[in-house]
């Protein structure tokens, strides 16, 4: 259809979906708190001095290539493990929706997920004021903080895993990661403008975290009812330039 097949127009809506799972990723109440004492950490430096100006950019870039290695990876490995199932496409497809949806309703607080209440933070050591440092400790964020970015980071993972495609899934995970990491390096880059909008995210997590369990039960709803497919048809035909991608 329209020069690009289904499963192409379907990795538009998707990649959608990871751009904002890391953007509320970062929005959540394990990871906002602790932006400017990790930036400040990371530079060497004190929050008091990012809040007069100095720069924490270089060590934010290097903390975000540090999580990005590591959710990169995780994607293409995830794919690699969906690409088993295919033979298997309805019945996996369905466990995935649920399990997304379950991720969506735990955040809800409706169904609370034991495992996802545990902290797993690893011990990066005495790993601040050096770029190398700041990406030994990007390392140490991705595998460690499960109880904020769990659900998202699990629920892109599922839709990955439903790809069957190494490039696509890695992609996801990309994407999820760009997320994630740009506000990081929007923070680090202007600090003293940005104190007011960080003051005010933190005034509302619970409702973040709301709108995370709703966007998330939703996806998991599209997938389970094929709402995926319906979208990228609707934004094929909406917008025909899409289909030159393919």
């Amino acid at each position: 259809m329209f020069g690009i097949d289904l499963m192409d127009a379907s990795l538009l809506p998707a990649v959608l979906v990871a751009l904002a799972a890391g953007v509320l990723s970062f929005l959540s109440p394990c990871v906002l708190p602790i932006v400017p004492p990790y930036l400040a950490y990371m530079s060497g430096i004190t929050v008091g001095d990012l809040k007069r100006g100095q720069s924490a950019l270089l060590a934010a870039v290097f903390f975000v290539l540090g999580l990005s290695t590591v959710f990169v990876l995780m994607g293409a490995a995830t794919s690699a493990f969906g690409a088993f199932f295919l033979g298997n496409g309805q019945i996996f497809a369905t466990l995935s929706a649920l399990t997304v949806m379950g991720f969506g309703l735990h955040f809800l607080g409706i169904l609370r997920l034991p495992f996802l209440m545990r902290d797993l933070r690893m011990d990066a050591g005495d790993q601040g004021g050096s770029a190398f440092g700041a990406y030994i400790l990007g390392l140490a964020f991705a595998f460690g903080w499960t109880p904020c970015i769990g659900p998202q980071l699990g629920a892109i993972l599922t839709i990955a895993a439903q790809e069957g495609n190494v490039a696509r899934g890695t992609a996801l995970l990309a994407v999820y990661a760009l997320g994630l990491g740009l506000p990081f390096l929007l923070v680090a880059a202007f600090f003293p403008r940005l104190t007011g909008t960080l003051a005010f995210f933190k005034r509302h997590m619970e409702a973040i975290e709301r709108l995370m369990g709703l966007l998330l039960w939703t996806i998991g709803l599209m997938m389970l009812t094929g709402g995926f497919s319906q979208f990228s048809y609707w934004l094929l035909e909406t917008l025909p330039f899409l289909s030159t991608l393919g």
